[in-house]
């Protein structure tokens, strides 16, 4: 079983193209998708949902989609909540990937707190090039100006570190 730990901030395109470069370059299709925000984005959480039912039918499959809302701008107290849902998929049995791309600072702080004790797959981060005109479909920004990356990425034996 895999789950896949998203971050909403300011942009929901974030959020679903960071997710496509995953599916389409890692070729990974989770079981379970978090989308963690942070209270003053809540109201983006269905939304975000949305595009990421709509992305997963697009790649074939049906995932779970829970959305969990945490206190903005407390990096120690998302770190806890966040270690507590990676504590809990790891007693289920899941594998994680994370996704940094989308956060806000306070979040993906907290994700780096919840990380110092969590054993996780995989950390993604979508690279753009540019801060005009991304907040378009992932296939529509040219390839060149994105990449992505794996901050730490599991295989066969030690973990690798970028």
């Amino acid at each position: 079983m895999r789950a896949y730990i998203t971050i909403l901030g300011r942009s929901i395109w974030a959020v679903i193209n960071a997710l496509y470069a995953v599916l389409k370059q890692k070729a990974i299709k989770p079981d379970l998708i978090y989308i963690v925000t942070e209270d003053l984005f809540k109201d983006r959480l269905e939304l975000a949902r949305e595009g990421v039912d709509i992305l997963a039918e697009e790649f074939g499959f049906k995932p779970k989609v829970e959305k969990v809302v945490v206190e903005e701008g407390n990096p120690t107290v998302a770190g806890r909540e966040i270690s507590t849902l990676i504590d809990g998929l790891k007693k289920a049995g899941f594998s994680i990937d994370i996704d940094i791309t989308p956060g806000r600072k306070s979040l993906v702080a907290g994700i780096m707190i919840a990380l110092e004790k969590a054993n996780v797959e995989n950390i993604y981060y979508l690279d753009i090039k540019t801060i005009t005109d991304v907040n378009i479909p992932y296939t529509m920004i040219p390839m060149q100006l994105q990449s992505l990356k794996t901050f730490i990425e599991k295989k066969e034996g030690p973990v690798e570190h970028a």
